[in-house]
């Protein structure tokens, strides 16, 4: 089993997908992004030849400012769920695809899977939480320290 890792601008997404699928990589394994901050997001799309037990890692990068890619349905229809997903917990438009809505409740207006979504859940539990059930305050060490911001919770936000 062998996996080859290829970087291409977002311009030439489509057609590197069409290249890889020509190649006899026709199993879509993932299609999904990664935030990377400053540098924007990287938009990884996996396929697989189950014959040659081969693989290929499709990347590319767009900016936070301009987050769009090519779509890859007209070449994997299967991608349309994936895209979809990503669109949703990224922020990302795939051009040439509609990605209505699939995951989170209508009008959320967030992209959870960015890192500067703020975990508003982490906010509102006493951190650090519990660890298992029935483990109680007396349970915890009785030395207190200086109460620190969950991860994933801006700086500022009121924590109970």
């Amino acid at each position: 089993m062998t996996e080859t890792r290829r970087d291409v601008p977002r311009e030439e997404w489509l057609a590197a997908a069409r290249a890889a699928l020509a190649e006899g990589h026709a199993f879509l394994d993932l299609l999904t992004a990664v935030d990377l901050d400053a540098e924007g997001f990287e938009v990884l799309l996996r396929l697989w030849d189950p014959v040659r037990r081969t693989g290929v890692l499709l990347a590319t990068r767009c900016p936070r400012d301009d987050a769009r890619v090519p779509s890859v349905v007209p070449a994997l229809a299967g991608a349309a769920w994936h895209e979809r997903a990503t669109a949703e917990m990224f922020g990302i438009a795939f051009e040439g695809h509609e990605t209505a809505p699939l995951l989170l409740p209508e009008g959320f207006g967030a992209h959870p899977l960015r890192k500067d979504f703020a975990l508003a859940a982490r906010a509102a539990k006493r951190w650090p939480g519990r660890k298992e059930p029935g483990e109680s305050e007396g349970d915890l060490p009785a030395t207190r320290r200086r109460r620190l911001s969950p991860p994933g919770v801006p700086e500022g936000w009121d924590t109970p």
